[in-house]
């Protein structure tokens, strides 16, 4: 069995984790002051730099798992997603509505494919 290789631990979690060929991580907006919109596009574009320092990108994506503070914000998320999405290559996805702390938005929860032979060693590269 491949090992387990996380990156950017702490006591509570890791920023991502990888098992053989593939990765698995969460993100949320670094700055939850911004609206959904912001909180959406914020998310999308840091899963876009975790996928590059893992070797791996959008087409790789097996699933993604959304967590709405508020199923009134899907249509941003739809516009968002569908400009975002490689045609041809959309991962599951599914989307709920959560209970989530403070000001925060959205959350992802990521699953893809790490089509590199080898990803960084350096968790310095995820943060």
């Amino acid at each position: 069995m491949p090992p387990l290789i996380r990156h950017v631990t702490t006591p509570r979690f890791a920023d991502v984790v990888v098992h053989g060929d593939t990765a698995y991580w969460v993100e949320v907006a670094d700055d939850t002051s911004l609206d959904a919109r912001g909180q959406i596009g914020q998310v999308l574009a840091q899963i876009d730099s975790t996928l590059t320092a893992i070797g791996s990108d959008r087409a790789s994506l097996i699933q993604i798992v959304v967590h709405l503070a508020d199923l009134a914000e899907a249509a941003t998320l739809d516009e968002l997603w569908d400009a975002w999405v490689p045609q041809g290559h959309p991962p599951v996805r599914a989307r709920v509505q959560s209970g989530l702390g403070g000001t925060c938005r959205v959350e992802m929860l990521v699953t893809a494919a790490v089509t590199q032979q080898a990803p960084p060693s350096n968790p310095k590269e995820l943060s």
